[in-house]
């Protein structure tokens, strides 16, 4: 009986040494030769924040700036954000945001590679608070899935635009 439990107990161990070492194997080399780690473009794995840019002719300009920290994937964006809500203080604006611009360039964000895209909102008509945006952000090939914030005081009004994103904060 214990000559059995020993050759139980010693192919175990061969058998849990030998996964152990496939599974090391195959972390340092994953199939598609790409890092494990989560895309930056997901609304959870980056942070922006809303600024005033310089106004022009007719218009303000307020700047949104995504950063994403280390330890996330670059990928691509491409055009306007679009399902884009205004709110102050938790209350919707009611204003709705149209596009402008190329929605066909597409930039790399990530770690290092900051992006931004501009809300233009016209000097003409009632403008309303707001404190924040929400987006779905677009890569070249569709929609990037869930609802990014961003963070700042700016105002709104009937009229406004939504820029492409460009690179550089």
């Amino acid at each position: 009986m214990m000559r059995t439990d020993r050759k139980i107990a010693v192919t175990l161990a061969a058998t849990v040494l030998a996964g152990a070492a496939g599974a090391g194997f195959a972390q340092a080399s994953p199939a598609t030769g790409r890092s494990a780690a989560p895309s930056a473009c997901r609304p959870a794995n980056h942070t922006a924040k809303i600024t005033d840019a310089p106004s022009s002719a007719g218009h303000r300009h307020y700047r949104v700036t995504l950063t994403a920290p280390r330890g996330y994937e670059p990928c691509e964006l491409a055009g306007s954000p679009t399902d884009v809500r205004f709110s102050d203080h938790g209350s919707d604006s009611g204003v709705t945001a149209g596009r402008y611009g190329s929605q066909k360039i597409a930039v790399t964000f990530g770690p290092g590679h900051p992006v931004h895209f501009d809300i233009q909102v016209p000097n003409t008509g009632r403008v309303a608070p707001a404190d924040e945006a929400s987006f779905t952000l677009q890569a070249p090939g569709g929609q990037i899935p869930g609802t990014s914030f961003a963070e700042g005081g700016f105002t709104v009004a009937t009229g406004t635009l939504i820029g492409p994103v460009q690179s550089g904060a």
